[in-house]
């Protein structure tokens, strides 16, 4: 699984700046004052071909109360769950005692610790960075999270310690199954039901990273891998308003798995929680099964709303149709596992190059790609570059200017044409060769030059003639 990596400090010291700068997005709200960010924030770094997941902090108070205790809460939370700290320091104002507070928390915690000093632009790093020694928490690593100065010192440092994250080993064509969703929507109780289909007997089996669980699951003669971070125990010994998965493990668990079981609340509604866990799925290229649970007990009219909750906000990941269910009456439970096998089967399927060139030829003649540069984008020919999710790479001119919208579009129709269900498609465009591009383009004439290179040839060729003669 990818290594945590969390970022600490007081309040207003660039945390959330640090955040988007190592994930290459702007998914953290920056603004020059204190308290911004609540919540916890979760997105993935990569030094190379190595993942690891940041988790962006509200800031740690030692003397908080109200909204900064539960921000401080929040903080602790991740810190328990890091594999790594990065604790961030203000190199303009030098250590301050909450500082020094926070420094002696984290000696306590007995984790791998990064000093960050930031907003060091403009500075010699060495001299920013000496009046931080006396935090104890070894060499400070100078950084400008706003001007991209440092980073990759910082992370080179904070990721070495840590072990490599490899890929999850294959298991002979056995799909593995992670259960994701919001606190309490009920993912252990339905984590139980699936293991209860079979009354098959639980072992626990240590993976390949820590606190990952994986239990061998039969049914109807299929074999699962069903992955459960958070462990998985009896239904009569789950607490259902206690117990409940971390963020940090199900994206842990999604990481490693090959379908997603989203779980939904039908009593709640579609929260940005469940928008964030189902775009972060499909950036990661997983299967995806929508399981809308608490199904029992509802009317039409309530029944109604929930499905309209997940048509407008979940819209994006339309290909993976919602199953209605109760877990705790172990209803509908039985259609999720030939949805699973739908969308595993989906997520390596082979897809022809005839067809699939059939497909784009259709799809541009019903809606052409737009124009760029006055010039009409042109896609010539494609074929399929990988599995899980299915790839595919389509050749063309100035592929550059092709938008997003156009892109789903096609993902859509390859989609559609080969009856891909639950699983993400994968669209790259490549610049096909143009076979003009260092030849100088011919001059067009103008009609009475062109009448007068006319008479010139017939001139040469009577003399030619005549010379003959």
């Amino acid at each position: 699984m990818k290594p945590v990596v969390v970022l600490i400090g007081r309040l207003n010291v660039g945390k959330s700046t640090l955040f988007n700068a190592l994930t290459r997005r702007r998914d953290a709200i920056v603004a020059d004052q204190p308290g911004v960010t609540r919540d916890r924030q979760y997105g993935e770094g990569r030094v190379g071909d190595r993942p690891y997941l940041v988790v962006d902090t509200g800031g740690l108070a030692t003397q908080a109360q109200g909204i900064a205790a539960l921000m401080t809460a929040q903080s602790r939370q991740a810190m328990d769950e890091a594999d790594a700290i990065v604790f961030v320091v203000d190199g303009r104002s030098g250590p301050s005692a909450d500082d020094r507070e926070i420094a002696q928390i984290l000696h306590r915690l007995g984790k791998p610790v990064t000093l960050a000093v930031n907003k060091t632009e403009g500075q010699e790093p060495d001299s920013a960075a000496a009046e931080f020694f006396a935090l104890g928490l070894g060499d400070p690593v100078a950084i400008s999270a706003a001007h991209g100065e440092g980073l990759d010192a910082l992370t080179s440092r904070v990721l070495a310690p840590l072990p490599q994250v490899s890929e999850a080993e294959p298991l002979d064509g056995i799909p593995r199954i992670a259960v994701a969703g919001r606190p309490n929507v009920g993912k252990s109780t339905l984590v139980n039901a699936l293991l209860g289909e079979e009354r098959v007997v639980v072992t626990d089996q240590p993976g390949t990273t820590r606190d990952s669980i994986r239990i061998p699951l039969r049914h109807n003669r299929h074999d699962y891998i069903l992955i459960d971070t958070a462990g998985v125990r009896r239904r009569t010994h789950v607490d259902e308003g206690v117990e409940s998965y971390s963020v940090i493990k199900s994206l842990q668990a999604i990481g490693e798995a090959n379908v997603v079981i989203l779980v939904l609340d039908a009593r709640r509604e579609v929260s940005d929680q469940d928008v964030g866990l189902a775009g972060y799925i499909l950036e990661q290229g997983r299967s995806l099964v929508l399981a809308v649970n608490k199904w029992d007990g509802l009317d039409e009219a309530q029944r109604a709303w929930i499905r309209r909750e997940i048509e407008r906000k979940l819209s994006f990941v339309v290909f993976a149709p919602p199953h209605f269910i109760s877990a705790l009456e172990s209803s509908g439970i039985a259609a999720l596992f030939p949805a699973i096998d739908r969308a595993f089967a989906s997520a390596n399927a082979d897809l022809s190059t005839a067809q699939l060139n059939r497909v784009l030829e259709k799809a541009v003649q019903a809606t052409p790609p737009p124009i760029a540069q006055r010039r009409r984008i042109k896609l010539k020919f494609a074929h399929q570059s990988g599995h899980n999710p299915p790839r595919v790479v389509i050749f063309g001119n100035q592929v550059a200017a092709v938008p997003d919208s156009y892109r789903r579009y096609l993902a859509n129709c390859f989609r559609d044409a080969f009856h891909l269900e639950g699983t993400p498609v994968r669209i790259d465009f490549e610049q096909g060769e143009n076979p003009f591009a260092t030849k100088k383009p011919k001059r067009k004439q103008s009609p009475r030059l062109h009448a007068l290179a006319r008479r010139d040839e017939r001139i040469k060729k009577k003399r030619k003639q005549r010379e003959r003669t």
